[in-house]
This record gives structure tokens, C-alpha cells and sequence, in this order.
């Protein structure tokens, strides 16, 4: 007889038939003896021999079941006829054994001597029951074992087709992120380069200094914002050598100061979000203004452990720049300079859903404030990694 839980694993070509009987487990043969305990304790009062005979007999009976059964199921794929599945070979081989191994059983009561054993209507009798009995529970216990199994391979199955479509929309969400990240970088280096031209067509003296100050600060940062860990630190570190230059350009005119906790440095940041604000508060906001202005940048932790960083500067605003009032959020037109905006909101929603936040404001009495919230690290599983 057949335990309910003896669904062999799915053999492979390499198991062979030295591994046909590999995957047997304690735990099936533990549940085939006690079924065998049961119908030799049921049988028994039809039998005239004592019940540890009809026990012998019904538990060898049930391990050949078990073992044919088992091993059906072990047989290599390629050794199956085309036009047999492995399930019909599995019930065809307890047919098979529940009559041969009881025929095996009372051909030793009776010394091999095939004649005497179908003369003795009683042993018939007894061949009869637990034959019949071992191959009707036989096939009952492996339509079950088959069943479950079949449901078990249905739910492997799910879980890795539902595996295999995360793993698409996570390459996908990698790949848009990647593809704006690529945006970002010409993006910045053109407007830098725009700063420097209005030098240069102006005929300053600071044109030359400014331009081999920006050459060597573009070697040394560009290489770092394909960084695969970028971190707060390297992100301010970019900021301040971006506001230095800035600041040979415009040395009367622009002002600033970063502030931010050391304890911060080391979180991870998304590269050059916190230098997109800042450019974008330089060229649109103290660039237009004749009398210039100042840039503030503050890194914060919030209460619930997230990063808050603000950028304010006291220029035109974006009323001077020409742009549209007020934006909170995607939902409102970017002002000028809204590439960067647009990717920058672009890049936090691939990164961290709609837990991160960009806002801008119109500090009293003039000038731009940009912040950027951002969850808690421990809150930014499941969001797309930083590149």
C-alpha cells in the first residue's frame, strides 16, 4: 500500500537507474508500514494463520508497492515510450506488482509448487484478498500521491513564472534607470559649459582660469557619478567643488554654504540629484539677478530616519526666470530648466516609488526652495537599488 505523501521528485536524464530508488524517505516507508499494520489487523479475522503471517505478508506486499511505484516514477524521460506519460507507467506498475508480488508470497507457503497452490480453494482465497485489497488501496494512495504531486509541480511552476516577472520589471526599472542616469550626465556638462561661454564671449580675464578649473573638476567628478555605492558624502563633495567654480565665475555676485551632518555621509544618494538643484538655483536663480544672491544646501535626518535636503536661493525666483508659479510635485509645470526637474522626478520615482518626495517653494521675498524628501533606508526594500 501506498503512503499519501509519496510523490517522487521530478527525476532527471542524469539520476539513471542507479538513483531509481534515491528519493525514498523515512517518512513514506514509515507510513507504508503502518497502512500494511492496518489492513493485516483488518484481514486478519478472514485468515486461518496467526496475524504476525498475515502482517509479514501484507507488509511485504506493501514495500513492493512502494518500491515499484518509487521507481516508476525515478525512470528516465528518455527511456519512456513517446506515447506513455510517466503517471501511466506509475499506476501500470502497481497493477502489476499487487498480483506478482502476492503470487511470489504464496508460491514460498507453498514450496513453489504452483499446482498445489490453485488447488487450495482457501489459499486462492487468501491470494484473492490481498492481492485485490493491496491493488485497489495501491492505485487509491497513488491517484493521491499523483495529485499532489501534480498540484506541487503547478505551484513550482507559478512561483517561477511570478520569480521571472519580477525579474523583468526589476531589469526594466534598471534599464529606465540607467537611461536616465545617462541623461544627467551631458545635461550638467552642457550647462556648465553654457556658464563658461557667457565668460569667454564677454571677454573676461576669468574665462581661462574658470575653464581649466572646470576641465579638472569634470575629470575628477564624472568618473564618480557612475559609482555603483554613491553616497551623500560623495554627492556634497560634488556640490561644494560645483559652488567653488561657480564661484570664480561669479565673485561678486554669488554667495554659499552647505550645511549638512557628518553623520550622514556615508547613506546612500542618488548621484547628482542634490547637484541638479543646485545648478538649477545658480543658472536660473542667481545667474538673472544683477545683484546675485546666495545658495543655501542643508542635509537633515528627519524624525522617522529618512533624508531631507534642501536647496533655497535668494534670486529671481521662478516668476524672473520666466517659468510657471508654484510647483509641488510632478503635477505641476516645471520651470525653466525642467529637464533636469523632470528627470530628477523621474529618477526618485524609479528609485523609490512615491514613498520619495520633490517639492519647490517661493521663499518670501524672492528666490527658489527645493527639497527632497527620502524614506527611511529600512523602509526602500523592494524599491529599485541605487545605480
Amino acid at each position: 500500500m501506498l503512503p499519501p505523501d509519496t510523490a517522487p521528485p521530478m527525476p532527471t536524464p542524469a539520476a539513471g537507474s542507479a538513483g531509481l530508488l534515491g528519493g525514498l524517505t523515512g517518512r513514506s516507508v514509515a507510513m507504508a508500514v503502518a497502512l500494511a499494520v492496518v489492513v493485516a489487523a483488518l484481514l486478519n479475522p478472514l485468515f486461518m494463520p496467526p496475524f504476525p503471517v498475515v502482517l509479514g505478508r501484507t507488509l511485504f506486499l506493501a514495500m513492493v508497492l512502494l518500491l515499484a511505484f518509487h521507481a516508476a516514477g525515478r525512470l528516465p524521460v528518455h527511456r519512456l515510450p513517446g506515447w506513455m506519460p510517466r503517471w501511466l507507467l506509475q499506476l501500470l506498475a502497481i497493477v502489476l506488482a499487487a498480483p506478482l508480488a502476492t503470487a511470489c508470497i504464496y508460491l514460498l507457503y507453498a514450496g513453489g509448487n504452483v499446482l498445489a497452490l490453485f488447488d487450495n480453494p482457501g489459499v486462492v482465497a487468501g491470494f484473492s484478498w490481498i492481492a485485490g485489497t493491496g491493488l485497489v488501496l495501491g492505485l487509491v494512495l497513488a491517484l493521491g500521491a499523483l495529485f499532489r504531486e501534480r498540484d506541487a509541480q503547478a505551484r513550482n511552476l507559478a512561483l517561477q513564472f511570478a520569480l521571472e516577472r519580477e525579474t523583468l520589471k526589476r531589469q526594466a526599472a534598471d534599464a529606465r534607470l540607467a537611461l536616465l542616469q545617462s541623461q544627467v550626465e551631458p545635461h550638467f556638462l552642457f550647462n556648465t559649459l553654457a556658464n563658461v561661454q557667457a565668460l569667454v564671449e564677454s571677454g573676461s580675464p576669468r574665462a581661462g582660469p574658470v575653464l581649466q578649473t572646470l576641465t579638472e573638476y569634470l575629470r575628477a567628478a564624472m568618473p564618480g557619478l557612475r559609482d555603483a555605492q554613491p553616497t551623500l558624502g560623495d554627492e556634497l563633495a560634488r556640490v561644494r567643488a560645483y559652488l567653488s567654480l561657480m564661484e570664480m565665475r561669479m565673485p561678486d555676485r554669488l554667495r554659499w554654504q552647505v550645511q549638512a551632518d557628518p553623520a550622514l555621509a556615508g547613506l546612500r544618494f542618488p548621484p547628482m540629484a542634490l547637484l541638479t538643484l543646485v545648478e538649477n538655483a545658480v543658472r536660473h536663480g542667481i545667474d538673472p539677478s544683477e545683484e546675485g544672491g546666495e545658495v543655501q544646501v542643508l542635509a537633515t535626518a528627519r524624525p522617522d530616519g529618512g533624508l531631507q535636503l534642501t536647496v533655497q536661493d535668494s534670486g529671481v525666483g521662478m516668476d524672473g526666470a520666466g517659468s510657471a508659479p508654484t510647483v509641488d510635485g510632478a503635477a505641476s509645470s516645471p520651470p525653466a530648466g525642467g529637464t533636469g526637474l523632470a528627470n530628477l522626478r523621474a529618477r526618485l520615482q524609479a528609485m523609490y516609488g512615491d514613498a520619495a518626495r520633490l517639492t519647490l517653494t517661493e521663499p518670501h521675498p524672492h528666490g527658489l526652495r527645493a527639497e527632497i524628501r527620502l524614506p527611511p533606508p529600512d523602509a526602500r526594500s523592494g524599491v529599485t537599488p541605487l545605480p
